[in-house]
């Protein structure tokens, strides 16, 4: 059965996930394509850490109710436009503004690590905030290693799209996009396990336990 309670440390959860992890993983896209030549993502108003403009209603609705309802956390900012015609590397500028995002979530994981270590088993820390942060890290981690599978729209199908060769990616790309979402079901749903065991592990690592 779901756990519908509603707790402060659920709803704190999901701002930071608005507030903080999703702009962030967003604005990392944006960035990394501007600084390669293309200014989409500037012209559209998403060069920038304001949640509004990376808010995906449909997205945000998905986080909050797997957070009420879920022991996992599922939901998506609005996708960052990108021109990969603008990128001044066109073979490889699309895979660095595609791991911009996971990175950024790796990274935000690594800090809130750290903030655990450094407090330790300290009591002057209240339980519940050591507790947001290690889901905190523990999300991240998740949002970093399911974005990197590659398969569209995740940013992992940019890195894929360039290991194979240019025809064989040209190939691929209309296939992909037009059933991309049931093989992503397929993937997850075989690979479910090992990469459950994947985000803890780095999870685990993260924060030293």
């Amino acid at each position: 059965m779901f756990d519908l309670q509603i707790t402060p440390e659920k709803v704190l959860l999901v701002a930071i996930f608005l507030l903080i992890a999703f702009p962030i993983h967003e604005f990392a896209h944006a960035f990394v394509a501007w600084r390669l030549g293309d200014s989409t993502a500037r012209l559209f108003g998403r060069l920038s850490l304001n949640p509004i403009v990376h808010f995906d209603p449909l997205g945000g609705l998905m986080l909050i109710i797997t957070a009420i309802g879920s022991p996992f956390l599922f939901g998506w900012a609005k996708p960052t436009p990108v021109n990969p015609m603008n990128l001044r590397d066109r073979r490889n500028g699309e895979v660095w503004v595609a791991l911009a995002g996971p990175v950024s979530n790796l990274l935000m994981a690594a800090l809130a690590a750290l903030v655990l270590r450094v407090v330790g088993p300290s009591s002057a820390v209240p339980l519940e905030a050591k507790e947001i942060l290690l889901l905190f890290v523990y999300f991240n981690v998740a949002l970093a290693v399911f974005n990197l599978i590659p398969i569209p729209p995740l940013d992992g199908s940019a890195i894929l799209f360039r290991l194979v060769s240019p025809r064989t990616a040209w190939q691929l790309r209309p296939m992909l996009a037009q059933y991309g979402f049931i093989v992503l079901l397929v993937f997850i749903f075989v690979l479910s396990r090992p990469l459950s065991e994947v985000i803890l592990r780095v999870t685990r690592l993260l924060v030293g336990t």
